[in-house]
């Protein structure tokens, strides 16, 4: 997407208040929302409020002592998206000043991959991993889906009863994505384990990059040595050749913003189906589509809620807050969902309504159409296979698990009656 013109003063990413309004100093006025307190992923609600009465750019931090700007405004956001000329991905300037190994560096830090990439740099990855991705077809997407959910349901389907999350939407996705990048289904807990300590940014965050990236590196290792049929290897012959260290970290950013994200729409997507019973109805009746409720997710509970992280390019006044340069800005999906959500009278959001949770931009999500077709036909096989599943607690009761980034919920008990489904034969 061609971004729009600095010297256009509506898209400039310049204060839109008047002159008599200079933007203030919001980092020497206020403390900063701590995003990584357990209260947070409780009632984030609670913690958009607070940052919001900052304006549309509040001030928070991501774990102690990392402080940053969260864009909760709207028009700040595209502003910030669209204009690459003032915004940054690379962290580069930002690290130099972080004292320690604070846990949400491994998030945070530069590899040489699409997401830390601005300009020709960041066209040239960012080809490599839509050339890869456009080799999957649909078809073959969903039946890998497809043997996936029948594997799970295998598993948990006799017994009556499951945790969608840790019996469901974290194993499927590693499943699908490590068939997808070519390691077998065995390896599947290992790249779960790790994955769910990284992206929380807690006490083991750093463990779990380590973990992750042993698992990318012995991946990388393995496909060198025979190729395959599968995404890693389409990344190591791109005839942009890549460097095997580029590989790696395409493939480390990947795979990990495939498997975590998705997992975390599913999950969201069934909480609230499952939590309003006349919506199950007409899903399981086939009256209303799945994608519906994926959407809704992604308008109003997007499950990666802070982490379009950019840099500016120079301080200067933006949105009426002055922004340093080389100190994080934070664009937060969840708190523009619940904003929006809050201008229309029982969450009903109209039909063709936009929302930026894809991102803007030259850094919009390259592979949006593959992330839909998996978390739609997850839902679908799911509820098919299991079309009475009876939720144990109701949706305000559920919990969630801790963590700057991301909007996951820990677990997602259900009773249904038991089904014992044989594998690849019958079909729901």
């Amino acid at each position: 997407m061609t971004a729009t013109p600095a010297t256009d003063p509506a898209h400039s990413g310049e204060p839109s208040a008047a002159p008599t309004d200079p933007p203030v100093d919001i980092s020497a006025l206020v403390p900063p929302v701590r995003l990584w307190e357990d209260g947070f992923a409780t009632d984030p609600h609670r913690y958009y409020e607070e940052l919001r009465s900052h304006g549309p750019v509040g001030w928070c931090e991501l774990a102690p002592g990392v402080a940053a700007y969260l864009v909760t405004g709207h028009r700040a956001a595209l502003d910030l998206l669209q204009n690459p000329e003032i915004w940054s991905h690379d962290p580069r300037p930002w690290e130099t000043t972080v004292p320690g190994d604070p846990p949400v560096l491994g998030m945070m830090r530069w590899r040489p991959n699409t997401l830390f990439a601005d300009g020709e740099a960041h066209l040239r990855y960012r080809r490599t991993l839509v050339d890869a991705f456009s080799l999957v077809e649909p078809h073959d997407l969903r039946e890998r889906v497809r043997r996936a959910v029948e594997i799970l349901v295998c598993r948990f389907g006799p017994k009556g009863r499951a945790d969608l999350v840790s019996d469901f939407c974290r194993p499927l996705m590693a499943i699908v994505f490590n068939d997808l990048f070519g390691l077998p289904m065995c390896e599947s807990e290992r790249l779960d384990a790790a994955l769910a300590l990284l992206i929380e940014g807690g006490e083991r965050a750093a463990a779990g990059e380590r973990d992750y990236f042993r698992y990318v590196a012995e991946l990388i290792d393995t496909k060198t040595a025979k190729r395959g049929k599968d995404l890693t290897s389409w990344l190591l012959d791109h005839p942009l050749r890549l460097t095997p260290e580029e590989v790696t970290w395409q493939v480390f950013l990947t795979l990990g913003t495939g498997h975590e994200p998705v997992a975390n729409l599913v999950s969201n997507a069934l909480s609230r189906i499952l939590g309003n019973p006349d919506y199950y109805q007409t899903l399981t009746r086939g009256a209303r589509p799945v994608m519906e409720a994926v959407t809704e997710v992604l308008r109003y509970e997007p499950p990666l809620a802070n982490y379009a992280i950019y840099y500016s390019r120079r301080t200067f006044g933006f949105h009426g807050t002055w922004v340093r340069s080389a100190v994080p800005v934070a664009i937060s999906f969840g708190a523009l969902a619940y904003f929006a959500e809050k201008e229309y009278e029982g969450g009903h959001h109209p039909r063709d309504a936009s929302h930026v949770t894809w991102g803007a931009g030259p850094h919009v999500c390259p592979v949006k159409q593959h992330t839909l077709l998996i978390a739609i036909e997850a839902i679908e096989r799911l509820t098919q296979w299991l079309p009475d599943l009876d939720p144990v607690l109701p949706r305000e009761r559920l919990s969630w698990r801790p963590g700057p980034f991301h909007r996951s919920l820990t677990a997602l008990p259900v009773r249904f009656t038991p089904r014992t489904p044989e594998p690849s034969g019958e079909r729901p």
